[in-house]
């Protein structure tokens, strides 16, 4: 008899791998033990030496739907077993370094459970197995065993016990096992916070959701506001009262049969709705119609399937899709709390759905989208965090870098032996009650890894609160460019390796702070992990009113063409047209003032606002955004039937390099575009011609850059770059001329992947 000490590494707690790795040991007739620590799992087997090298091939052929295998190393053990069977032992607690699993969508098993009237879980809302259910959003700490979840305090029936002591049961060690007997309660409260009495509580909640009341859902990561989706007046109302006048709201129906009914549907697209993450993925509004409401001036609708049982439970008695939004005022962090829904809430929501199980971690619904061919991350939250990257070639021996993100749309970043652990989304810090919730997600992060920092990485804006607060925590503190961040974000999810040679980059965004104190946002680099260089940028133009000018789109259009243009001829040459009749209402003298003597009208390169000004110029939200990026999601819908069918404006772009570095000019666009609102040319038709001449200008500026460096690699990112359009067009005339395109998949493009990036760029400077 041999024996062998076997260590895996990845996702292989609480997703069913100790009992999956029993049940080989009893086909190859084994002896030993299983058990959990704080680097993974540990087996010691015994058995003849053909029988156990069969065991070991067969543990990755043979993982569980969530389990994920980073590495399995394997000693010889001189050691003789302490019995003849083999046995799942007790976690041991060794240090954390094991990944935590993402919370995942119901099975099939449990929805079949839920659906049979002969099953004790029959319309149990709280059904789940190992394969299946909450993981992050109940954890306290680690290792993940019930005691240290939010299911502690449901103490399980003997039949439950049954299941969760038996390694042949698919329900061993599910540490949220349950059944109504032992499990959480549902109950209904009108807004007084009066309970209703129901026979079946989900059944009256879809009645009322169908008689136009609004409903607040407790959730898997947080609260959901619902209403029927088709009805206009309980969509509205739903607007008025959480004060969301215009950003899309998030759709949920029962089945695919259902959103095909209301969206163009692709085998991928279904796939992505189908999968255990159950993102929001957004698709082309076609055929039946929802509230106009749902999503204004949008022509992409934001559906996601039910990812647990209640949810599944609640749709089986609505035909129509609900929208199913974030329960929270807007720009406050979403509700997780009983007692917090009914105070904050009460005017919003008509009911509570509430339950009893605390929700320990908020997550956000993911969204993701398909383009350039692959399904892409847009935001990153439940369904995916925690679940850890492991890093290319080189970063084998990183030290524990805490990477704080961005501004707006922040994640945070561990990184610790060669894996990157970026949080879920956690939103936007000007919010004050989001920035607690930063902090004290940083916080259960570091105890959840056993992780104290020795470098701390922020962005290189002094003025940005994840900057300022990493600032304030012991250790080395490393400032990190910020469009060189979105450019290492995407090397590393790519694999790309530490000594890799460099690569050529086109990273568009609102802005970030750069190396020369400018406002950056439309930058041409040659970079690595360690470093780049600037190779080129947009004519930098004024921002007037600073932030301001991010609020209100009429001011970038008013300084660009001030920079392009002199203001009297434009005025007098094009005075018919709506965008100019626009700016003469507005105070332009104190404007140009501001501008010509650099008054918070700091200049920038942002491709962000150069889409606000183009929008702008088409009637698109001139006056105000009620979000960010709202005036460019509308030049693109406004583009996208058409756009197949346009070509660029000639002449639209010049390059200038007159100076120490190649800068495109616009004055040629906007001059072809004027003439064609001058004319009454389709707007669509301009705005595809817009779109069009973008990308053209980054693909030929990039595809020089390559031929006078010999560099075929080029990534595409920064959160403009999230514009189908553009990424499509840039990638698809970069790939004709033969270059490689990488551009962010799995983490998103925009700002909620930068502390990745930052994370890297930080361990390749310690490791240099």
């Amino acid at each position: 008899m041999s024996g062998r000490a076997i260590r895996v590494r990845g996702v292989v707690q609480g997703v069913g791998f100790r009992p999956t790795i029993w049940r080989i040991a009893q086909q190859y007739r084994l002896s030993g033990e299983v058990w959990n620590d704080g680097e993974g799992v540990m087996i010691h087997a015994f058995g003849r030496d053909p029988d156990l090298e069969d065991f070991i091939r067969q543990i990755p052929l043979q993982l569980p739907p969530l389990a994920r295998l980073d590495s399995l190393d394997v000693q010889i053990l001189d050691q003789l077993p302490d019995s003849n069977g083999f046995r799942i032992a007790a976690s041991r607690q060794n240090g954390v370094e094991t990944p935590i699993a993402a919370d995942a969508a119901t099975c099939p098993d449990c929805l079949a459970d839920i659906a049979d009237p002969g099953n004790r879980r029959y319309r149990y809302p709280f059904t789940n197995c190992t394969h299946c259910g909450p993981r992050l959003s109940i954890i306290r700490r680690v290792p993940y065993d019930r005691c240290h979840t939010s299911m502690a305090e449901f103490a399980m029936c003997p039949q439950c016990q049954q299941e969760y002591d038996d390694p042949a049961d698919r329900r061993f060690h599910a540490q949220a096992n349950c059944c109504s007997y032992c499990g959480p309660k549902l109950w209904l409260e009108d807004r007084h916070g009066q309970t209703l009495d129901s026979d079946d509580t989900l059944k009256q909640t879809a009645e009322l959701i169908r008689q136009g009341f609004i409903v607040a859902i407790k959730g898997l990561g947080g609260f959901h506001l619902a209403c029927d989706a088709t009805n206009a007046d309980a969509v509205n109302r739903l607007r008025e009262r959480k004060r969301r006048y215009a950003k899309p709201f998030a759709l949920m129906a029962r089945n695919i049969e259902t959103i095909a009914r209301y969206a163009i549907l692709s085998g991928q697209e279904k796939q992505a709705l189908s999968d255990k993450a159950a993102p929001i993925v957004l698709l082309a509004a076609q055929g039946e119609k929802v509230a106009s409401g749902v999503a204004p001036d949008d022509r992409k609708l934001g559906f996601m399937l039910p990812y647990t049982p209640l949810h599944t439970l609640l749709l089986q008695d609505l035909n129509a899709p609900i929208v199913l939004t974030s329960g929270n005022i807007s720009d406050e962090p979403q509700c997780i709390d009983n007692d917090e829904v009914r105070e904050k809430l009460k005017d919003i929501a008509d009911y509570l759905l509430l339950h009893d199980r605390a929700i320990v971690n908020r997550l956000d619904d993911s969204v993701v989208r398909l383009m350039a061919g692959d399904m892409r991350l847009l935001r990153r939250a439940r369904g995916y965090s925690p679940e850890a990257l492991a890093l290319p070639p080189g970063f084998e021996q990183t030290g524990h870098i805490l990477a704080m993100g961005a501004e707006l749309k922040n994640s945070f970043c561990l990184l610790k032996n060669g894996q990157a652990i970026v949080s879920q989304h956690i939103g936007d810090l000007e919010n004050a009650a989001v920035q607690a919730d930063y902090r004290s997600a940083i916080e259960l992060y570091k105890q959840l890894y056993d992780f104290s920092p020795q470098c701390i990485a922020v962005d290189h804006h002094p003025g940005y609160l994840s900057t300022q607060y990493g600032q304030t925590l012991a250790a080395p503190v490393e400032p990190v460019q910020h469009h060189h961040a979105h450019l290492a974000a995407c090397l590393a999810e790519h694999g790309v390796a530490l000594n890799a040679p460099p690569v050529l980059a086109a990273i568009f965004d609102g802005l970030g702070f750069g190396d020369d104190g400018g406002l950056w946002g439309s930058e041409f680099l040659l970079g690595d992990y360690k470093g780049y260089t600037r190779l080129g940028h947009f004519q930098a133009v004024a921002l007037p009113g600073g932030t301001q000018a991010m609020r209100e789109p009429w001011r970038n259009a008013y300084a660009q063409l001030l920079h392009y243009f002199d203001w009297q001829t434009l005025q007098q040459d094009y005075a018919d047209l709506d965008i100019v009749k626009l700016l003469v209402s507005k105070p332009l003298a104190m404007l140009e003032t501001m501008i010509s003597r650099n008054l918070n009208s700091p200049p920038g390169t942002s491709c962000g606002r150069w889409f606000d000004a183009f929008a702008a110029a088409l009637g698109l939200y001139g006056e105000q955004v009620h979000y960010e990026g709202q005036a460019a999601i509308a030049l693109e819908t406004l583009a996208t039937p058409v756009f197949s069918d346009q070509q660029a404006y000639p002449q639209a772009w010049a390059i200038d390099r007159s100076g120490e570095l190649p800068v495109i000019h616009w004055q040629g666009l906007w001059q072809a575009v004027l003439a064609d609102l001058k004319r009454g040319v389709d707007k669509a038709v301009i705005a595809a011609r817009i779109h069009h001449s973008l990308s053209a200008a980054a693909a030929g500026l990039l595809h020089d850059l390559s031929r006078q460096s010999g560099i075929d690699t080029i990534v595409l990112s920064g959160g403009v770059f999230q514009n189908r359009l553009l990424l499509e067009a840039a990638s698809g005339q970069l790939a004709q001329r033969g270059k490689t395109v990488l551009s962010p998949q799995r983490y998103p493009a925009n700002d909620g992947g930068l502390a990745l990036g930052q994370a890297v760029i930080a361990a390749a400077r310690g490791l240099k």
